[in-house]
């Protein structure tokens, strides 16, 4: 295997597929990333038994081969090479050492067969699949993703709830999350033959690492929804599968508060610094931030006697009924970091319920906000 690449498109490649890998691993092969050079192209392939993950980059192939390389070491050594750097990967001749070439730079690090690499369970012959553009899956995710929850108790919420749903009469694909604590959830046309997907639970690292593949991809993502609990997501030179989360996700419709009376508005480029700044002086153990609403007046404050205290006046729209609410500032400050718009709208019912907040130039995206006691 002789192969020559330019290293930034070797750097991004390898940022991607190394990020899968887990750093603690008692199976030595999965460290590995798996390098196949052919056809005019090099393939990395990085695995955890749970998420799969490959990218094809063009590359220069003097020779036809493959082998497996430590997946963060190899990372480490080509984004301290000089960003107009050629490499050239070779596997030395009694193929126990792959040799990096890149100008003055010569070193090689150890292989393992590529015949140990873990292959790819055969999945069914008919999965469902539909095309969806890669700008509306990545925002379905990336949206949500902040609100998955890392309890380990909780599996079934440790992922993004994606299935089909019908509003008004319009066909939708939808995204949710939820931790108990702060809901998204997110809309987007519906493709052609995803009507017929049984709603799936796509886990949290392959949503994450998702979100990264697919930022600036401008094209159609392949799905393929397999019967044995698999999902593909294929797009461009490359593509990710993953195992489905077994479980069942919770009727989160049954939180969206329907008739909030109380409705804040808020220029959304002062209330995320706002929140940010005053959430320095909330400690890491209740994290509480105060919102007291009067007329056309918003009062953040945060009084904590361990961590500090603070307090920022904004000028907002409302015309509601005096009210006080708290929030865990981190959740408050993440919800708000998704507004694209210019402007928030909260609507609030009492310091006891959930606040639902929406983005007034995306109609299709929806968060919700359980309070704190004030």
């Amino acid at each position: 295997m002789k192969v020559t690449i330019e290293r930034s498109a070797l750097a991004k490649a390898l940022g991607h597929v190394q990020s899968v890998v887990e750093r603690r691993n008692t199976i030595p092969i999965l460290s590995n990333v798996l390098l196949r050079a052919e056809g005019g192209a090099l393939t990395l392939t990085a695995t955890d038994l749970d998420i799969r993950v490959a990218l094809s980059v063009s590359a220069v192939v003097s020779g036809d081969g493959q082998t497996t390389v430590p997946a963060l070491a190899l990372h480490k050594i080509v984004k301290m090479l000089p960003a107009d750097a050629r490499i050239i990967l070779s596997l030395v001749q009694d193929e126990s050492r792959l040799k990096i070439d890149a100008g003055r730079y010569e070193g090689s690090l150890a292989v393992l067969p590529a015949g140990d690499f873990p292959a790819l369970r055969a999945e069914d012959k008919t999965p469902l699949n539909f095309v969806i553009p890669a700008a509306d899956l990545a925002r379905l995710f990336g949206k949500a993703r902040f609100a998955m929850s890392q309890e380990e108790t909780r599996y079934y919420l440790n992922g993004v709830y994606l299935h089909p749903y019908t509003e008004g009469g319009a066909k939708l694909i939808r995204a949710a999350a939820t931790d108990g604590h702060r809901l998204a959830r997110l809309n987007a046309l519906l493709p052609a033959g995803a009507d017929r997907m049984t709603g799936v639970i796509v886990p949290r690292k392959a949503v994450n690492n998702l979100c990264g593949l697919l930022k600036g991809e401008r094209g159609d993502v392949a799905v393929s929804v397999f019967s044995d609990g698999k999902v593909r997501f294929g797009f461009g030179a490359g593509h990710l599968t993953s195992k489905l989360i077994d479980g069942s996700f919770p009727d989160y419709e049954r939180c969206i508060p329907k008739s909030n009376p109380r409705t804040l508005r808020v220029d959304t480029d002062e209330l995320v610094p706002a929140v940010k700044r005053l959430s320095m002086s909330a400690s890491d153990r209740t994290r509480s931030i105060n919102l007291a609403l009067g007329a056309d007046r918003l009062r953040l404050t945060v009084n904590d006697h361990e961590a500090g205290s603070a307090l920022e006046e904004l000028s907002v729209d409302y015309s509601g009924d005096p009210i006080e609410i708290g929030f865990n500032a981190r959740y408050l400050h993440e919800v708000a970091a998704q507004i694209e718009g210019p402007v928030m709208t909260m609507r609030l019912s009492d310091p006891a319920s959930p606040a639902v907040i929406a983005d007034e130039n995306d109609t299709s995206a929806l968060y919700v906000l359980m309070p704190l006691r004030v």
